[in-house]
């Protein structure tokens, strides 16, 4: 039962936005929320200046917002991209703290905490994904300036990340996606435990469709969407290896199934995109298998730095 438990908590934290949809005509893509709104493109911080060039852990405005930023490494010159680390749901910049150190040594790293995460205001209602994109661009504005920008997301912050990108290409030069959630897990959740489940999987269905809708640290509404293209940027997925979310009774295996799909599908993000499998690791990748994570993110940085 305690590792039931377990298993459920990590979903219930990590799995809040499911998988993106399958090619072909048979698939029926869930509505995008953002697209044709223009909210999306709407980009009040669109005045860029040149990055603050700070080191260490400082407080700054957005929107009227404080954010709780961390920067380390050497300020990005000529087409060198800044790369900025996005953490799971539930998760503050100080758990990325090991591998930021680590990237920082070759590379300028900046992390932040989102509304209601870590150190950083707490939101005053529920948010969008338009409302989140808005305070990353503020930071971005703040740590990057006009340099080229790498994203690299876990969990959570990798659903984010790649949500972002395919609106900001001016932006956005590379993304690194460690074990991301899926774009629609609320969909597949559903699918995989039925309404009429009981005991601790009917309390993971309850608890992962409240997440969806809002109640959550974040306040963030997560709805079900679309993979959409971000051009030609390199992309890495990473998904782990380790099926730890087969351990949950009866309905694990599915839920397993389902995530390892999604991951499959973030590859539409990009035509120069590439999928790898963490074989020593569950949900963290970057704390279980740290030196795939740096490869990866390095990488991506590397060939950022040598677009056109």
């Amino acid at each position: 039962m305690k590792r039931t438990f377990k298993a459920a908590a990590v979903i219930t934290a990590c799995t809040a936005v499911g998988m993106g949809i399958a090619a072909g005509p048979a698939a029926a893509a869930p509505r995008d929320p953002l697209a044709g709104t223009g909210i999306a493109n709407f980009d009040p911080f669109a005045a860029r200046h040149k990055a603050d060039p700070f080191v260490g852990t400082k407080k700054i405005k957005v929107a009227g917002k404080s954010v709780n930023v961390s920067c380390s490494g050497r300020p990005a010159t000529g087409r060198k991209p800044v790369i900025v680390l996005l953490a799971g749901m539930g998760d503050g910049l100080d758990k990325l703290a090991s591998l930021q150190k680590t990237l920082s040594k070759k590379n300028r790293v900046c992390s932040y905490d989102r509304l209601g995460e870590g150190k950083s205001d707490k939101p005053a209602r529920k948010q969008t994904f338009a409302d989140t994109g808005r305070i990353l661009t503020g930071v971005l504005d703040r740590v990057a300036g006009r340099q080229p920008v790498v994203l690299a997301g876990h969990s959570l912050g990798g659903l984010i990340a790649a949500r972002y990108a395919p609106e900001h290409r001016d932006r956005v030069k590379g993304l690194v996606l460690l074990d991301a959630t899926p774009s629609t897990m609320q969909r597949d959740v559903k699918k995989a435990i039925p309404a009429s489940a009981t005991g601790p999987a009917a309390e993971l269905r309850a608890q992962n469709l409240a997440v969806f809708q809002g109640q959550n640290p974040e306040m963030l509404v997560v709805p079900d969407g679309r993979v959409r293209s971000a051009g030609r940027i390199p992309v890495e997925v990473i998904r782990h290896g380790k099926p730890y979310l087969a351990a949950i009774p009866t309905y694990g295996p599915k839920l397993e199934k389902a995530w390892t799909a999604g991951q499959r599908k973030w590859l539409a993000l990009s035509r120069n995109s590439r999928l790898t499998v963490a074989k020593k690791s569950e949900h963290y990748i970057y704390v279980d298998q740290p030196a795939v994570a740096v490869k990866a993110i390095r990488t991506v940085a590397a060939k950022a730095a040598k677009a056109r």
